[in-house]
């Protein structure tokens, strides 16, 4: 939803409109478009000033899968703005190009970082590829991948990718995100520094995601102990979108725990001998007049290496302290 609204590299910059299908594919950029590149730095910035500009206070935020990659990158570059954050499956890596600011020898390597115009290579590259990946039925066919529940109505999210593929600008865009350098930080730094700065962090993970393996969430729960970490059963890559009303439930309780200042416990964490070793419980919850059950899991201060290996293969993990709600 942030594609620019002018060319930024029109064939033509003198005024005449393009032949072009695609912007981007002309031999000069605009120049306020001169640094554009769809990189995790430019979204960061992007959340940065909406805080700023329209909230003007600090916020909790969620992430969800690359957005989980923002949220952590944000709150480590500007904790003063977060109170807490929350992540969804989040991406652990993004940028596969080294950065110009902390790799400056080893960027110039690269004969291209993303930014506009692309080059006549990368044009006939993305031309090659953009007509597949953005035919509704190979987007139809990665929502079908994401979602555990094939129940769940994808609709909206269905159009709303659609209606983004068609913009003039989209097909560029996607390559300047591809080829975008890293980010200034690494995942696992951000998550450091949000933990040196006292910037709280909750887990929430779909079980059954097959690109965002809970394992990830399990390496952020080892690097920070005191964060809790729910695995919820059956939930694919976008949990909040699949089962909102656990998803909702278990924010509202972090909520409440940080703004009482621990004085209202966490979901599940009623009983403190649950603290070390974790707990299952199964939620019941009413969509469309049916009942509807997950099994969610709230890890402890105490991972094993059977927990690990099962969250990497998606294998169930049995638990004997099971509650039911």
């Amino acid at each position: 939803m942030s594609l620019p609204c002018e060319d930024p590299a029109p064939s033509n910059i003198a005024g005449e409109q393009s032949e072009e299908a695609f912007w981007g594919f002309g031999q000069d950029s605009q120049p306020w478009a001169e640094e554009l590149v769809y990189s995790v730095d430019l979204w960061q910035n992007q959340v940065q000033h909406f805080i700023e500009e329209v909230i003007r206070e600090p916020v909790y935020i969620v992430g969800n899968s690359l957005g989980g990659f923002v949220a952590m990158y944000l709150a480590a570059s500007s904790p003063h703005l977060v109170k807490g954050v929350t992540l969804l499956n989040a991406t652990p890596f993004w940028g596969f190009f080294p950065n110009p600011a902390t790799s400056p020898r080893l960027s110039k390597i690269f004969p291209w970082s993303g930014t506009f115009p692309l080059p006549s290579f990368v044009r006939k590259l993305t031309e090659a590829v953009w007509q597949k990946i953005s035919d509704p039925r190979s987007i139809h066919d990665i929502l079908k991948q994401v979602y555990a529940d094939h129940s769940t109505n994808v609709d909206k999210v269905f159009s709303r990718i659609v209606e983004i593929t068609q913009h003039p600008a989209a097909a560029a865009s996607f390559a300047s995100i591809m080829f975008a350098p890293r980010g200034q930080i690494s995942f696992q730094e951000a998550v450091s520094r949000c933990q040196s700065q006292g910037v709280p962090i909750s887990l929430m993970y779909g079980r059954e995601d097959p690109w965002v393996r809970p394992i990830w969430g399990i390496k952020v729960k080892q690097q920070v102990p005191e964060a809790p970490y729910y695995e919820i059963s059956p939930a694919g890559h976008c949990p909040h979108d699949e089962v909102p009303e656990v998803i909702n439930y278990l924010l509202r309780g972090w909520l409440k725990n940080l703004e009482s200042e621990g004085s209202i416990d966490l979901p599940f964490l009623e009983e403190p001998s649950y603290a070390e070793h974790g707990v299952s419980k199964e939620l019941e919850f009413v969509r469309e007049g049916s009942r509807k059950s997950v099994s969610v899991r709230l890890y402890g201060s105490k991972i094993s290496l059977w927990s690990q290996l099962s969250s990497f293969f998606n294998t169930p993990v049995s638990n004997s302290r099971v509650v039911s709600r």
